[in-house]
């Protein structure tokens, strides 16, 4: 009998073994290091970063020459007839003509009033600001994910605390159990303890399903198959110590969206110097060489080829456009006007959001002191009175009451941090500061 049950008990090891071995641990690194490699939206952004790096080109700001192959052959079959002056006529059916044109042309503009050289600061502006929206979007995925991460361990903690209270559920039922079989408890004691048991175990199935639903949640963010199974670590690490005036100093130099306002001021006054060049004269140098050969059955000249090469130049002027130029300079004008107003807008609201993400940062380090204590203390006072129930000095229901008591304050212990690593990750987000 012995060795059946330490049979049983080393499959029982070895199944628990291999079961963990099945999960993997997933840590936050990890998680963010396959975000950045997996995220759908990342790598959108990664491609349009990178079609703005593509865009910046002198050909694109039209700095360099262009030169144009063409070719043209026109045949024809016709029936022709034809008078002279002196009274002959002569006449031909299904006459044959041919017309023959090929060559190559070139053009370069080479003065448009500086405005091929605003373009390309432009191009570098509009790379710059895909450069931007890539960071935007990864911080706003890393921070998913990190809030992702750690709803997870929130949930596996509580998951922790039900084990906890299902385990001590059991052995109030147990103890009830033996104590009514003895003639020491009624009835209605052991009642009581089993519904509470399956209370408990009502609430662990609950916690379960949202345990896993947050494991899909998070699947999805790293853009992988929602059946991936996992664990994550038990530590929750809150870097208590950010300042604010830090924070805003640094969100002035990296916030990707104070950034992109900056940006497009920028490329608001560089559209302004390009709607300027307009006043200028345009000066575009042509060239090319062309090769022309026809061919009639009919008439005075049956063949001819002309070959040969041509250049010149072309100015124009903008004279008079209906005062369209004006109306463009003022609009562009109060474009770069708007665009200061985003700037000084975008400054308040992020200003504000750190101020308010700080403070409610101050209070959840705070409040996770308190919820440890409360936790500690309501363990003590469990323990105290698991002993007294079991020599039957107290009831049921302050065991109750105490248990319950233990369970939430481990709860309240694991939101408390939750809560103080969403307000960090909040503000590092703001800051443009999270490390990936």
């Amino acid at each position: 009998m012995n060795t059946k049950i330490l049979f049983n008990t080393v499959l029982l090891f070895l199944f628990c073994i291999i079961k963990t071995n099945a999960q993997e641990v997933l840590t936050i690194e990890d998680a963010m290091k396959i975000a950045l490699e997996n995220n759908f939206e990342i790598k959108i952004a990664k491609n349009n970063s990178k079609i703005s790096e593509t865009n910046v080109t002198v050909g694109n700001a039209g700095m360099l020459p262009t030169a144009t192959a063409s070719i043209t052959d026109n045949n024809g079959i016709t029936n022709s007839s034809q008078t002279r002056q002196d009274g002959t006529s002569t006449s031909l059916n299904n006459a044959k003509n041919n017309n023959l044109n090929y060559g190559v042309s070139l053009g370069w503009t080479v003065f448009d009033g500086m405005k091929m050289f605003a373009r390309l600061d432009q191009l570098k502006e509009l790379q710059r600001l895909g450069d931007s929206e890539l960071k935007r979007t990864i911080l706003m995925k890393i921070g998913q994910v990190n809030s992702a991460y750690y709803d997870l361990v929130q949930q596996q903690h509580q998951l922790s605390a039900l084990d906890t209270t299902i385990v001590i559920s059991k052995q109030r039922l147990t103890l009830a159990q033996n104590r009514f079989s003895i003639g020491k408890a009624s009835k209605l004691e052991v009642l009581n303890a089993q519904v509470d048991l399956n209370s408990d175990q009502v609430a662990l199935l609950r916690q379960k399903e949202s345990y896993a639903n947050a494991k899909i949640l998070l699947n999805q963010y790293l853009a992988r198959d929602a059946k991936i199974n996992f664990t994550v670590t038990d530590l929750v690490k809150v870097d208590d110590k950010l300042v604010l005036a830090d924070l805003i100093d640094l969100a002035q130099k990296q916030n990707p969206g104070l950034e992109s306002q900056v940006i497009n001021k920028r490329i608001a006054e560089l559209q302004l110097k390009q709607i300027k060049a307009d006043r200028y004269p345009v000066v575009n140098l042509t060239s090319g060489y062309n090769f022309t050969e026809s061919q009639s059955s009919l008439g005075f000249t049956s063949s001819a080829s002309s070959k040969g090469f041509n250049y010149g130049f072309n100015a124009t002027l903008n004279v008079f456009d209906g005062f369209n130029q004006h109306r463009n300079e003022k609009v562009a004008k109060l474009e770069i006007e708007n665009s200061q107003i985003a700037i000084d807008q975008q400054n308040m609201i992020l200003n504000t959001q750190l101020s308010t993400a700080f403070q409610t940062y101050l209070t959840n380090l705070e409040l996770i002191g308190l919820e440890e204590d409360n936790q500690a203390i309501a363990k003590q006072n469990l323990d105290i009175t698991l002993d007294k129930f079991r020599i039957g000095t107290i009831t049921t229901l302050d065991f109750r009451t105490a248990q319950l008591n233990y369970v939430n304050a481990k709860v309240r212990y694991s939101n408390a941090q939750y809560e103080a690593k969403l307000s960090e990750i909040a503000l590092k987000e703001l800051a443009g500061n999270i490390n990936f």
